[in-house]
This record gives structure tokens, sequence and C-alpha cells, in this order.
């Protein structure tokens, strides 16, 4: 049987972008924020879809005061022609990211690599999306934030004073082996979206990744407090990194992160940090046996491919043969629990349900 069912994409869009609306963002922004949602799903990001954007948002964003509809973003000045400074004053996430990357991508144009630095933000989701899109035009790009909660553990630690804190790097290899690599990962085993797909579907979380309100490990999304670091030292020092840039950009102490301050003068929200590399500044101009940029980085990859390795696989790969799934069936794909959700979110829109009974499956 079937593990997915078709939603059409346009029909996706409008349900996202009416229920970001009502929540009174402008067109633009439900638009931009409809669109991540959309290809976070359309790649097989089960974690970063609609559902947890909009969770998300109720949780933290507009109905409190972690997000602000129709925000201006504020370019900071700066001395320095290639990097800049955004205050985002709160703007929906998606909105702020889109626009960063398409300003670091001017600025790599002109000056060969470029830099934004975001204070002020609300979590922008699928970090992948933005790197993706930025390689699919064919630039190097690379993205870190600090997640909405400290919700991880420090290694050797038993409280979560961390985030999930993702980092994404796109690599405009398609003409190499026919598809962006996209390495995009949390830096906890896995992230808090996860456990909310599990415990959604049913499924357990594999040993290691999260422990109760004990501090004892649990493999029940039901039971999970805070999760640990992937791969001890090396993903805590990861996640570590993200702190660090945010320290220095303009974000304030992660365990009040996304949470009511108490005290006076502290901040609670995310940062973002973006950049972005022309490929033309990069290339040393002599690559073995004639061979251009390009090629040469087809000859890595195959090498490290081959010697027997042919089944190994590339990061991005598996969001590559999602997408292809999804477009060859015509719509994004959702299990049929998750559309139960979305049709929740009809409910309360007034729209009428997505009919099971009649969504073509894939």
């Amino acid at each position: 049987m079937s593990e997915f069912l078709v939603i059409p994409r346009q029909d996706h869009d409008a349900l996202v972008s009416l229920a970001y609306q009502q929540k009174g963002y402008t067109a633009d922004e439900a638009a931009e924020g409809a669109k991540l949602c959309a290809e976070a799903a359309r790649h097989g990001i089960r974690t970063h879809h609609a559902l947890k954007a909009l969770h998300l948002d109720h949780l933290f964003g507009s109905g409190v005061g972690g997000c602000v509809p129709d925000a201006e973003i504020e370019v900071l000045p700066s001395r320095f022609p290639a990097s800049e400074r955004w205050n985002a004053n709160k703007k929906l996430g998606q909105s702020v990211a889109y626009r960063a990357i398409d300003r670091a991508i001017e600025l790599a144009d002109q000056y060969g690599i470029a830099q934004i630095a975001v204070d002020n933000a609300f979590h922008y989701l699928w970090g992948g999306g933005y790197v993706m899109e930025a390689a699919e035009r064919g630039y190097f790009a690379y993205t870190n934030c600090t997640s909405a909660l400290a919700e991880v553990v420090p290694f050797g630690g038993k409280f979560p004073t961390l985030g999930t804190n993702p980092h994404s790097w796109g690599i405009p290899s398609m003409e190499a082996n026919g598809f962006p690599i996209v390495m995009d990962w949390a830096t906890s085993t896995v992230a808090m979206g996860r456990v909310q797909t599990l415990k959604r579907e049913g499924k357990l979380l594999p040993p290691g990744a999260a422990v109760d309100a004990n501090g004892q490990p649990t493999i029940d999304p039901n039971e999970v407090a805070a999760l640990l670091p992937f791969g001890g030292h090396k993903g805590y020092g990861m996640s570590l990194l993200n702190e660090i840039f945010g320290g220095l950009i303009g974000g304030s102490l992660p365990t009040i992160r996304g949470r009511a301050i108490n005290a006076e003068g502290e901040k609670n929200t995310p940062v973002f940090y973006f950049q972005v590399i022309h490929p033309d500044a990069l290339s040393g101009g002599n690559f073995a046996q004639g061979r251009n940029q390009m090629e040469n980085l087809k000859a890595v990859i195959d090498d490290i491919l081959g010697h027997g390795n042919e089944n190994s696989m590339l990061p991005g790969q598996l969001e590559a043969a999602a997408r292809k799934r999804s477009d060859e069936a015509g719509g994004i794909l959702f299990t049929e629990a998750e559309v139960g959700e979305f049709n929740e979110i009809n409910t309360e829109l007034g729209q009428p349900l997505w009919d099971i009974t009649k969504l073509a499956k894939a």
C-alpha cells in the first residue's frame, strides 16, 4: 500500500498562505512562507514543512510577539562592502532568509564572496532550502541559525542549553552529479521536528537521541524532555559554533531564547548567518588534465564514489529523489496523518476538507 497521498501544489500553497494571512502576515510574506514549506515537503523534509511552520508560529510567533507580521528589515551601516548587518525586527523567518540569499548573491556577483548577519530574527525552518536555491543558481552557499529553543544537552552535561542549531551547505554540482549537493542537518541526533513527526505517526526514536525529564535515555517521543548532540563532542562543537555566531551577531542567552523574558534588557530572538561564494572566486585556474572547474569537481566526485564505493550516496541525493517522486506524482506528498492535521487547519479557516478518498496516492 502507498505511504503517501498527493496534494496539488496550488492547494497546499493556497491553504498555507491563507493560514499565514489570517495571522496578519502580508501576501508576500505568506507566499514566501508557503514556498519554503512546499519545497521542504517536495524534497522529503517531513520535519520542517507547513505543519511545523504553523505550529512554531502559534507557539512562539505572531500570537505572542516573537514574530511581527509586515515588519521591515533594517540594513545597518557597515564599513565592509561585501558584508551586511540586518536587524530583522522579528519579521517572518522565511521572508528574511529568501531576501538574504538574494542579496548575498548580488554581493557575491560583485565581490566574489558575501555574508549577511541577521539579528532579531524568527526561525527560518529548513536552512537547506535556501542554500539549495543558491546552488541551483550556480553559487556555493552556507547558512546557520540559532534555534527557537534550547532543547539540546551539551556533551557531558545534563541540562539543555543549546538549540538544535542546524548547519546547511549548498554546492552547485549539477553538472558533476545531476543535482546540487546539499549538506543540511541539525546538530542534535534528531531534530525536534522529527520527534513531533514520530509522535504523529506512532513511531519510536532511535537510541541515543533523547532523554526524559529525569535525564534518562528514552526512545518514546511522548517522553522526550531534551535532545542529545549527534556524535558526542563533535555535534556539541558544531552546535556551540552556532551559539558563538549568535553571541557575536547579537543573540542573547540560549536558555531564554523563545521564552518569556524575566531579565530586564535581555533578548530572546534567534540569529541567522548567510554566506555566498561565486565559483570564480574559488578557482585556482590550474586543474589537472586541462579540466575546467566543474569537470574537475566531477572527476573528484567520481573518484570518491569509485573503487567499489558505487553504492555510497551524496548529501542531497535523497532529497533529489524525493523531489523527483513528488514531481512525477504531480503534487506534494503527505501521509494520511499529516493530511488529517491539514484538515484541522482547513476546518479552522472555514475551508473545504481535503477528501482523502479522492486523493491520488504515490
